[in-house]
C-alpha cells in the first residue's frame, strides 16, 4: 500500500501517475491558472447568464452606495438596515470606479478577496491545503455565479484567511472572523464552534469583544448607535422566503393551487416569501427553532471537547454543523447561504483529511442542485414549475444530509472509546500534515 509522507515539500510515493498529479495538482502555475479560468467562467455567467445573477448589485447594492455618496441615507447608521454595519465598506468600495462601472468593479473587488483567500490557502504548498484550494474551485464553478455575486462572497474569503489561520494566528484569526460578523452575521457560527472546541478560545473571545467594540464606537461617532443592532429587528419580523427549506410545504401546497397558497414580492426586502394556512405560526417558531438546533449542536461540540476528541477533529465538525444549522433552520434560505458551506469544508480538508472526503462531495452536491434553478431558472421557480420545485426541495434536503452527517461525526467524536489521553491536536491519519501549519507560528 503507498503511503504519503508528513514532511513538507515531499509528494506521495506510489505510481508514477500518482506522482504526476500531484505535482502537477501543486504546480503554482496549475493552481492560478485554474483560479483565473474559475473566475472568467463565473464573471461571464454573471454578466452574461440569464435570471439577473447580478441582480442585487444592480437594483440593491447600488443604490444604496449612491445615497449614502449623495449624503441621504448611509445604511445601518442613519437608516435601519438588514445587514450589519460594516457590510456598507464592500458595497461602497466598487462605487470608487463611477456609479456606470460599478458592477464590474464588484465582480473585481470579489475576485480581489478571492485571490486573498486563494493566496492564503497555496502559500507553503503544503498537501492539505492545495486539495482544499482545488475543491474550493470546483466548488465555485458548481455554485455558479451567485458564489460573485452577492455580499456573502467578501464574508466567506475572509472566513477562509481566517480558518486557515486559526490554530497558527488566533488573535488574527479572531479580528478577521468579528470583521466578517459585521459583514454577513453568520460567521458568528464559525466563531462560536472555534471558542467551544479551540483551547485558546479566550483569545478569540477578547479579541472579538475588542473589534466589536472599536467598530461600535466608530459606528457611535458618526451618530449610528441608535442603528448599530438594527439588522436584528429587521430580520426578525421577516416571512418566508420561498428558497428556504420550511417553505416547501407552501411552495408545494400554491402548485398544487390549494386555497390561501400563493408566492407574494416583499417590497420592503426585495425577496420572493410565500404565504398559505397557517404560515404566522411557522414563521413565529422559525427563530426558536434555529437557536435551539445551534444549542443541541453546540452542546454536541462541548461533549466531544470534555471527552478530550482530537480538536483536528472536532473544530471542522463542529463549524459545519453549526453553519449547516443556520442555513436549513433559516426563514431565508438564499441560494448564496449555500457560499457559506465551503469555509467549514476547507477546514476540514486540511485539519481531518481524507475524513472530509463525505461532506466535501455532499457540500458539492448540495452547490450544483443550487445553481440549478438560481440564477437561470429562477423565473421557473416563481412560476411554481413542478421541476424546478423538485429541485429546489432535493437542495434542501440535502443540507439536511449534510448537517446528519456533521452531527453523526460529532456523537460519534464525544464517544468513550474515542478519548485520548493528552490533546491531540492533529489529525492522525495516513499522510497527516501538522497542525498548525508547518512554519507558521503560534501567537
Amino acid at each position: 500500500m503507498a503511503t504519503d509522507t508528513a514532511t513538507d515539500g515531499t509528494v506521495a510515493s506510489g505510481t508514477g501517475i500518482h506522482w504526476r498529479f500531484e505535482a502537477v495538482g501543486r504546480n503554482v502555475y496549475a493552481l492560478w491558472g485554474a483560479f483565473l479560468l474559475v473566475h472568467v467562467v463565473l464573471w461571464l455567467t454573471a454578466l452574461l447568464g440569464d435570471g439577473m445573477p447580478l441582480g442585487d448589485v444592480t437594483i440593491v447594492y447600488r443604490p444604496w452606495a449612491q445615497e449614502a455618496q449623495y449624503g441621504y441615507a448611509f445604511m445601518g447608521v442613519t437608516a435601519p438596515w438588514v445587514y450589519p454595519v460594516l457590510a456598507m465598506v464592500p458595497v461602497l468600495i466598487p462605487l470608487i470606479a463611477g456609479a456606470d462601472n460599478y458592477v464590474i468593479a464588484w465582480l473585481a473587488m470579489v475576485t480581489i478577496f478571492d485571490v486573498v483567500a486563494f493566496a492564503v490557502l497555496t502559500a507553503r504548498g503544503r498537501r492539505r491545503p492545495t486539495i482544499a484550494a482545488w475543491w474550493w474551485l470546483a466548488f465555485l464553478l458548481l455554485l455558479g455565479p451567485i458564489a460573485v455575486g452577492r455580499l456573502d462572497a467578501v464574508s466567506v474569503a475572509i472566513v477562509i484567511v481566517a480558518v486557515v489561520w486559526i490554530a497558527a494566528r488566533p488573535s488574527v484569526a479572531a479580528v478577521l472572523l468579528t470583521v466578517a460578523t459585521w459583514i454577513k452575521v453568520w460567521p458568528a457560527g464559525v466563531i462560536l464552534a472555534v471558542v467551544i472546541a479551540l483551547r485558546r478560545r479566550w483569545r478569540v473571545v477578547a479579541w472579538g469583544l475588542a473589534t466589536s467594540a472599536v467598530i461600535a464606537l466608530l459606528v457611535t461617532a458618526f451618530g449610528g448607535a441608535a442603528q448599530l443592532f438594527s439588522f436584528v429587528s429587521q430580520q426578525a419580523g421577516r416571512g418566508l422566503q420561498i428558497e428556504a427549506p420550511i417553505s416547501a410545504p407552501w411552495m408545494w401546497a400554491a402548485a398544487l393551487h390549494a386555497p390561501g397558497s400563493s408566492i407574494y414580492y416583499d417590497q420592503q426586502l426585495l425577496t420572493f416569501q410565500v404565504t398559505g394556512w397557517n404560515i404566522d405560526i411557522a414563521i413565529a417558531a422559525m427563530t426558536p427553532a434555529l437557536a435551539i438546533a445551534v444549542l443541541l449542536v453546540a452542546l454536541l461540540g462541548v461533549r466531544a471537547v470534555v471527552r478530550k476528541a482530537p480538536t483536528a477533529i472536532v473544530l471542522p465538525q463542529l463549524m459545519l454543523a453549526i453553519v449547516t444549522v443556520l442555513i436549513a433552520f433559516n426563514k431565508v434560505g438564499s441560494p448564496q447561504y449555500v457560499d457559506w458551506l465551503a469555509a467549514p469544508v476547507i477546514l476540514g480538508i486540511i485539519m481531518s483529511g481524507r475524513r472530509f472526503l463525505v461532506p466535501a462531495v455532499l457540500v458539492g452536491v448540495t452547490a450544483a442542485l443550487t445553481q440549478l434553478f438560481y440564477p437561470y431558472l429562477y423565473v421557473q421557480l416563481l412560476d411554481l414549475d413542478a421541476w424546478m420545485l423538485a429541485v429546489v426541495t432535493a437542495r434542501n434536503i440535502m443540507l439536511f444530509v449534510v448537517l446528519g452527517w456533521a452531527v453523526a461525526a460529532l456523537w460519534r467524536a464525544g464517544r468513550p472509546s474515542r478519548t485520548r489521553t493528552t490533546d491531540d491536536e492533529t489529525a492522525p491519519v495516513a499522510g497527516a500534515q501538522p497542525w498548525p501549519l508547518a512554519g507558521e507560528r503560534a501567537d
